[in-house]
């Protein structure tokens, strides 16, 4: 699962990621070696302006967001570089794959074209969310980010006005998230480590209810070859295409009104994105997850994810009311400080220290700040989602499945 929260309705669209199965790592939590703390975080700076660094953004976007990395993209008609839009406020997620852009964010003039299955249906997708979804048409569009370009890339348009509704297995979901004001971003660049958004699963005829083939009037669920699923642009790429690393400063306590940082495409590839001495961790090929070690539990489905706008765990910590101004942040009665060990399936292990703070009073203070470190809440069992507060300070590498990198073939991450 990959989480996405917004502070205002703090709906967490948690994505279910379709392209594998097991149940987490692989890691022996009981038989790891004690962990070597990790560098602590610091605004070292890798990379500067390349023609594979693209900027990050952590501001509050178009809803008042806070704790969310966004990116503009430019999106020409495929073969057609006269015919482009570049689209701002787009969630930057580690936690998925692929680029998904809303419509009333398109220009008209922007002929995307329609991709179709194999009876000729026009192809749609519901991405499914824990409070919700997003449905909508699959086209292909040439997207450039930095120097970089992936070009007839399958994307998500979502709420395309007089497409068919969403059929019921899809709406059965949650809340639809099919417009801005709903999502509060006009869309979501998904550069997570797997390279289609489903994989394998969505060939089979039983794709989860994700991909569907429609007429004019009604949509029924359809196979798609892993080719014509929405893709991690990052991996298709001409170079630089095995991997990202996000690079942000890092936050004081009580938070910073805004952040500007990089996304640098490539690990290994160029001078700029060196892994270093980074710690790897190697993670279950078919969820990503890797094991945290917390407070005496081990949450084996845990994971880094950008897209998220905290550190979310299970805990005991007091948590924010309904009335606050962050109601389901945890809200402890002074500053929590503890620490965590991240458990590799390559059995890396790395202690990592972080603080809870209370968010409704961090709000209250800086209402116009949108980047806090000290942000989390609580999650699902076995789950450890470590959001954009791990990301403040560190440089922080997502390899990508079965590429190759000085470190051996994705998936990893590190840091």
């Amino acid at each position: 699962m990959r989480k996405l929260l917004g502070i205002a309705l703090l709906a967490g669209l948690v994505l279910i990621q379709g392209c594998g199965g097991g149940g987490g790592s692989s890691s022996d939590s009981a038989a790891a070696a004690p962990a070597p703390a990790a560098p602590a975080p610091s605004s070292n700076t890798i990379a500067g302006a390349a023609a594979n660094v693209h900027p990050i953004s952590v501001d509050s976007g178009l809803g008042g967001n806070v704790n969310l990395g966004f990116v503009s993209v430019t999106l020409c008609a495929p073969g057609n570089a006269s015919n482009c839009q570049t689209i701002d406020n787009i969630v930057l997620d580690t936690g998925s794959s692929g680029l998904r852009v809303m419509s009333s964010a398109l220009s008209a003039t922007l002929a995307l074209a329609p991709q179709s299955d194999a009876n000729g249906n026009t192809l749609a997708e519901c991405t499914h969310f824990v409070d919700g979804y997003t449905w909508g048409p699959v086209r292909l569009a040439d997207l450039k980010l930095a120097g970089e370009q992936a070009s007839s890339l399958p994307i998500q348009v979502i709420g395309v006005s007089g497409f068919p509704s969403a059929p019921a297995r899809c709406a059965a979901t949650g809340a639809s998230k099919n417009s801005v004001q709903q999502l509060r971003a006009n869309g979501i660049l998904g550069l997570g480590m797997f390279r289609q958004d489903c994989g394998s699963a969505c060939v089979q005829t039983n794709n989860r209810g994700i991909y569907y083939g429609c007429t004019a009037t009604a949509c029924a669920q359809t196979p798609v070859p892993l080719a014509q699923q929405v893709q991690n642009p990052v991996a298709m790429f001409a170079v630089n295409n095995n991997g990202v690393i996000i690079q942000l400063p890092a936050v004081p306590a009580g938070g910073a009104a805004r952040l500007a940082g990089s996304l640098v495409f490539g690990i290994g590839t160029q001078a700029n994105n060196g892994l270093g001495a980074a710690t790897v961790v190697g993670v279950d090929p078919g969820t990503g997850n890797f094991t945290t070690s917390y407070n005496g539990g081990s949450y084996s489905a845990s994971f880094l994810d950008s897209g998220s706008n905290g550190l979310f765990f299970q805990d005991n910590i007091p948590v924010c009311p309904n009335s606050s101004a962050a109601p389901g942040f945890y809200c402890p009665a002074a500053t929590l400080d503890t620490s965590a060990v991240i458990q590799g399936a390559n059995g890396a292990n790395a202690s990592i220290s972080f603080s809870i703070g209370n968010a409704s009073t961090l709000l209250a203070a800086q209402p116009t700040f949108a980047a806090f470190g000290e942000f989390g809440g609580s999650f699902v069992a076995n789950s450890f989602d470590w959001g954009l507060p791990f990301f403040y300070g560190r440089n922080v590498y997502t390899a990508i499945e079965g590429a190759a990198t000085p470190a051996g073939a994705g998936p990893y991450v590190a840091f």
